[in-house]
């Protein structure tokens, strides 16, 4: 296991932690937003940015890492969209729209297509993140939550509407390439 995994893997049990909460918090035994749940989740959240800055520092950056960063991401936003769902309902397509691709992608075979780098696709998954946070924290007004996470859900619509128009292109033109 790489250094970078080891983060990962401390995010992952960090993510479990917010999972128990948010069943916690859904089940009425915490408030809706709590700062046990916030003080779990930032940690977890900031973590994300770690990970890959370890992998590349020491040289151990493997798809098998990158794989199980984006995955362990995947999950902790998924979960953590549940929590904020109950005052922000379209939250839980933050947390879907992943999985949501992948079901794209078994239905169409052009979105399986691997993408190019791109920082902004980074920086709008990492601000899915801040949304999702600035939702639960307590001291901030829940309307300011809920326009947090509509400015980053569209975000992330155009973010995946812009690689998904860039796979589909790019399946189209492949036909005539080959022939």
């Amino acid at each position: 296991m790489t250094p970078a995994d080891k983060v990962t893997l401390l995010r992952a049990g960090l993510g479990v932690v917010v999972a128990l909460l948010v069943v916690l918090t859904l089940l009425g035994l915490l408030p809706e937003r709590s700062w046990w749940l916030f003080a779990v989740l930032v940690p977890t959240f900031a973590l994300d940015a770690v990970d890959g800055a370890v992998a590349r520092r020491t040289g151990t950056a493997t798809a098998r890492g990158a794989r199980f960063d984006m995955e362990t991401d995947s999950a902790v936003v998924l979960v953590v969209s549940l929590a904020v769902a109950p005052f922000a309902p379209w939250a839980l397509l933050i947390g879907l729209a992943r999985y949501l691709f992948w079901l794209g992608a078994l239905l169409r075979p052009a979105w399986r297509g691997a993408l190019p780098f791109r920082q902004s696709r980074r920086v709008i998954a990492a601000l899915q993140a801040v949304a999702l946070a600035v939702a639960l924290a307590p001291p901030v007004a829940v309307p300011v939550g809920q326009a947090a996470t509509a400015v980053a859900l569209a975000l992330l619509v155009f973010s995946f509407a812009r690689d998904i128009r860039h796979l589909e292109r790019r399946a189209a033109v492949a036909p005539s390439a080959s022939g």
